[in-house]
């Protein structure tokens, strides 16, 4: 196998990969798709030590992230801090978010669509309450780290988890609603 080759294949084990990792982050698909080009411009740079490397998803991951996030601090708007008073607190930090696996097929395409649903949603939200949201739930990341990655506050990461939770929560039950499912 050429060179060539053997970079395609693996552009096509990792592709969906670092493309979900950038559009959770971004919400926007252009924007995903010229993060996913710069991850594999710099795999490509770096394909001989990567190729055999057992790693190489994490890097992968590791990469996307931080072009993603790069991005959305250099390229937007500034995130508006709200000043307001945190309602509640959210102490719960190891909250995680899983989709069980199912072996009925049915099961698996109400999974399936789930899955799409949380996807829209955490589109729609702001990208103050979105970007902690899939370091924290997606990434694994703990408050600590996203808040040190973002250049924020401890207790403005945990408002912002806190914040688009919420958010998250009301419009996954009006989706829900919509379809009849509530």
């Amino acid at each position: 196998m050429t060179d060539a080759q053997q970079f395609e294949a693996f552009l096509h084990n990792y592709q969906n990969m670092v493309f979900s990792t950038a559009m959770r982050l971004t919400a926007n698909q252009s924007e995903a798709e010229d993060i996913t080009q710069e991850v594999f411009l710099r795999a490509y740079e770096r394909f001989a030590d990567l190729q055999n490397s057992p790693t190489v998803g994490g890097w992968l991951k590791t990469v996307a992230t931080n072009l993603s996030l790069n991005h959305l601090s250099r390229y937007r708007s500034r995130w508006t801090f709200f000043s307001e008073i945190l309602r509640g607190t959210d102490d719960d930090e190891n909250e995680v978010v899983e989709f069980p696996e199912t072996e009925d097929s049915q099961e698996a395409f109400a999974a399936a669509d789930r899955r799409d649903l949380v996807e829209q949603a955490l589109q729609g939200l702001s990208a103050s309450q979105r970007v902690p949201l899939v370091l924290h739930h997606f990434e694994g990341l703990r408050y600590e780290e996203i808040a040190e990655k973002l250049g924020v506050s401890l207790g403005k990461v945990k408002t912002d988890i806190f914040r688009g939770r919420e958010a998250l929560r009301r419009k996954l039950h009006l989706n829900l609603k919509e379809e009849g499912l509530v």
